[in-house]
């Protein structure tokens, strides 16, 4: 993805730069799959564990920004270096914001872990999961291997993530309107639902933020764009 740099100390904190951020997306990766285990398991000390976990994130994106701030200030970096880092503090903002929706699903759980399961809304939800999670991998994977057609396959697959969200928030509508005694249970799968849409979108953020960073392009808002 980068060139090599005369400047070894230069080299190294790139090298450093792509480490942490693969480091603090393999963690948001996991915390995604943890929460929704910790759900489906009805295990509340794994959710405890997702949010005692956010810290972690929480540091990695100090360390990161920290870290960014300094090779602007003493390498002065410009074209695609200049793009790589100024790529790197957005996608550091929307992996911070995955872990703390993690730690909301987890909170989500732990709550619905108190009372009976509505059982047929818990399948569908790990599919969202799992759609959302790969789509964190995928855009990550983009950045590191400095592949637009990657970040684009990211895009695309975000309608499906859409499609299985509106799903499954439809059927929960569905049940709360057939028996009030649900709408308690319901209403906080549908919170659930959100957030892993939400992550998703964050997954998207990133893929729009790689292709800026190889093209050189703004995809994004291409509506508004689209107005002027």
């Amino acid at each position: 993805m980068a060139a090599t740099h005369t400047d070894k100390a230069f080299e190294q904190d790139l090298r450093n730069l792509r480490e942490k951020l693969l480091a603090m997306g393999a963690k948001v990766e996991t915390l995604i799959a943890q929460s929704t285990k910790a759900l489906t398991d009805r295990d509340s000390s794994l959710a405890e564990q997702v949010v005692g976990a956010d810290r972690e994130v929480n540091r990695l994106e100090v360390d990161i920004d920290d870290l960014c701030r300094r090779i602007l200030a003493l390498r002065q970096p410009a074209a695609s270096d200049l793009r790589l880092i100024t790529t790197a503090l957005k996608i550091v903002t929307d992996l911070e914001r995955i872990g703390d929706l993690a730690v909301n699903i987890a909170e989500r759980a732990m709550d619905l872990n108190q009372v009976p399961p509505l059982a047929p809304y818990y399948v569908d939800t790990p599919k969202l999961a799992e759609l959302a999670q790969q789509q964190v991998k995928k855009a990550l994977d983009a950045f590191v291997s400095g592949d637009a057609a990657k970040a684009e396959d990211v895009l695309k697959g975000d309608d499906l993530l859409d499609a299985l969200f509106l799903k499954i928030f439809n059927e929960l509508l569905a049940y709360m309107m057939e028996d009030s005694r649900n709408i308690r249970r319901a209403t906080a799968l549908m919170f659930i639902a959100k957030h892993l849409e939400r992550i998703g979108d964050h997954a998207l953020n990133v893929a729009e933020m790689v292709i800026y960073m190889v093209r050189g392009k703004d995809v994004r808002h291409p509506r508004s764009r689209d107005l002027e």
